[in-house]
């Protein structure tokens, strides 16, 4: 089985984050376009488009879309089969997370790791 098969990106706390957004959108040149992510479509060698994108986010400092993790920063990692990823993690002892979603933009699920990282786990969805 697959397990990941690329990285989603990272999701980091702030305790502004459409002015943390703003400075990288200044400082660095990432587009945020008054938002507070990013997003980075695959593409090819040739600017052609591909399935998947990356996805660089910053989260209100008290979200509690992290918890139960107390840490500063999740990673998504994308997945090809979650549920069946969740089905073998769970089967493994790792800590799931919450219940996974199937939303329009993916599926999503998440365990802890040892150290009590929440990690998101996101199967995209098969057409974007």
């Amino acid at each position: 089985m697959q397990r990941v098969i690329g990285l989603g990106g990272p999701f980091i706390k702030s305790n502004d984050p459409a002015a943390l957004a703003a400075w990288y959108e200044k400082h660095l040149g990432i587009a945020f376009n008054g938002s507070t992510y990013t997003i980075w479509q695959f593409t090819d060698k040739e600017g052609k488009k591909l399935p998947g994108y990356n996805v660089f986010s910053f989260f209100k400092k008290d979200s509690s879309y992290y918890d139960p993790s107390s840490k500063e920063v999740m990673i998504n990692f994308i997945v090809h089969d979650l549920f069946g990823l969740l089905e073998t993690l769970k089967k493994e002892g790792v800590t799931i997370a919450g219940y996974p979603m199937d939303e329009e933009y993916g599926k999503f699920g998440w365990i802890i790791d040892p150290e009590g990282n929440k990690i998101e786990l996101w199967e995209p969805p098969a057409s974007q």
